[in-house]
């Protein structure tokens, strides 16, 4: 039997049904409406999270050989959701991670000398990007009345999965909204003072995998199963990469890029702009960290240029249009759409082009951004000791990327056969939870490798050009 994975991303959800041999066997997806109601503020309504998530998994049962034994479920983290704990009705949109609404938020707390404390409780700093500020936002600005739940996507679909019959989230997700002490491992009472949520309003914390739940088949295509495997995002991709030596780093590429690497059972602290999150944690309370550096605007520039400047039909034509130039002719893209992430954190950088001359031409700005792509994440990756680089997401099918990665870094990037490691994650995790496979070193065998990228002769001249790009879009603001 197989496992039913949900992935529920910042576009859209994609479900998985994943065999015993790591093979996908069924494959579903369904986007949801991105809202912008202001300038940097970005929403999603949770009702259509829930309704995409039905029909990707119609879909991927549909195309299934045999039914799932279980369900893992992985998602976009730091998303802030509000819901009636009865109805399950939510009475605002979420907030969606992207959002910088919370900016001076961020700053009245940093001016009062607040972030050296939530640093050594969270590992993470103050910033608009997790969910705790954006909690504070709501209480200040657009409070809810009643007794609402609180939760990050992944407590929301399991209420929903579950009839209302359980809150919860995990520490992979809990470690990313500055309410929770990654070394005590539990909602942390100062935090959530500090941040004004209601301690009470907040999930029950579970392991990462073991019987979380059960589906409630009225509110979920009739089935009965457990929930057995819970992860955010970036973590359940560090799990489906088999990641689980200290020292194993990948990258995925997404709406974003999220470089990991696994630090074991050690709470590793960053001078460099790298954040210290819980991986995983099991179901004898053995907790694994990691470091993570997190990129905000990767394969979304891509579907800016789609979508916004209409320079592409597709995203997956951008391989094709930048291999149509030798090089980006100079022009330098800082793709700042939100703000800027890891190493830099800064909420207030803009977006800026640089080196536009008569001559150029949209591949030239295509180009561009696949290169930004790579530099954003050399920029993180120089901060760690990394010999090998494991590559995931929708854009590492992007060969020309995975070269000019390899090139930035020089080490090589390795891409396996099945990419979408998010989701994988989480099927992992849920086998794992009900004993579809007995360990992790068990879940080793399933990884394949598609291809590897081995490093070029790269002679650092459009990389410098970058950094005085990126100090630049620092300034516009």
């Amino acid at each position: 039997m197989g496992v039913l994975a949900i992935d529920a991303g910042t576009t859209g959800v994609t479900a998985l049904v994943v065999t015993e041999d790591g093979r996908i066997d069924g494959r579903g997806y369904a986007e949801f409406a991105q809202h912008f109601p202001e300038p940097g503020w970005v929403e999603h309504a949770p009702e259509e999270i829930w309704q995409a998530t039905l029909a990707a998994c119609r879909t991927a049962l549909d195309q299934a050989s045999t039914p799932p034994r279980c369900v893992g479920i992985t998602n976009q983290r730091e998303t802030a959701v509000l819901w009636d704990r009865r109805s399950l009705a939510a009475p605002r949109r979420a907030i969606v991670w992207q959002d910088r609404r919370s900016s001076a938020i961020c700053a009245r707390l940093r001016e009062a000398g607040h972030e050296p404390r939530v640093t050594e409780l969270t590992g993470l700093r103050l910033d608009p990007y997790f969910t705790g500020t954006k909690l504070t936002w709501l209480a200040e600005n657009d409070p809810v009345e009643g007794d609402p739940a609180i939760g990050t996507v992944d407590s929301y679909l399991i209420a929903r999965l579950t009839g209302g019959a359980r809150h919860v989230t995990d520490p992979s997700n809990a470690s990313r909204t500055l309410l929770y002490d990654i070394v005590a491992g539990a909602w942390s009472p100062e935090l959530c003072e500090l941040f004004g949520v209601p301690m009470d309003a907040l999930p029950e914390l579970v392991p990462n995998y073991g019987e979380i739940g059960r589906t409630d088949p009225d509110s979920f295509l009739g089935l009965d199963l457990p929930i057995s495997g819970l992860a955010g995002d970036q973590q359940a991709a560090l799990f489906g990469q088999t990641c689980f030596t200290p020292g194993d780093v990948k990258c995925t590429y997404g709406t974003g890029s999220f470089i990991l690497v696994n630090t074991g059972d050690q709470v590793v602290r960053s001078d460099a702009g790298l954040l210290t999150t819980v991986a995983w944690e099991d179901p004898s309370g053995n907790r694994t960290y990691a470091l993570e550096g997190s990129i905000f605007v990767t394969g979304s520039a891509i579907q800016w240029l789609r979508d916004g400047l209409g320079i592409l039909d597709t995203a997956a034509e951008s391989e094709a249009v930048a291999r149509s130039v030798p090089d980006s002719g100079g022009v330098v893209f800082v793709p700042a759409l939100t703000g800027l992430g890891a190493p830099h954190w800064d909420p207030e950088a803009r977006g800026t082009i640089f080196g536009l001359t008569r001559g150029t031409t949209k591949a030239h700005l295509v180009r561009a951004t696949l290169e930004a792509i790579a530099f954003e994440v050399r920029d993180i990756v120089a901060t760690m000791d990394v010999r090998v680089m494991k590559a995931d997401g929708g854009a590492s099918a992007n060969d020309l990327l995975m070269q000019l990665q390899a090139d930035q870094l020089g080490i090589p990037v390795e891409r396996p056969v099945i990419q979408e490691t998010t989701a994988l994650g989480a099927a992992f995790l849920a086998g794992l939870g009900v004993g579809v496979w007995s360990s992790p070193e068990e879940l080793r065998k399933t990884w394949h490798l598609d291809r590897r990228f081995d490093p070029g002769a790269d002679d650092g001249t459009a990389y410098a050009r970058w950094r005085r790009a990126v100090d630049r879009s620092r300034g516009w603001a």
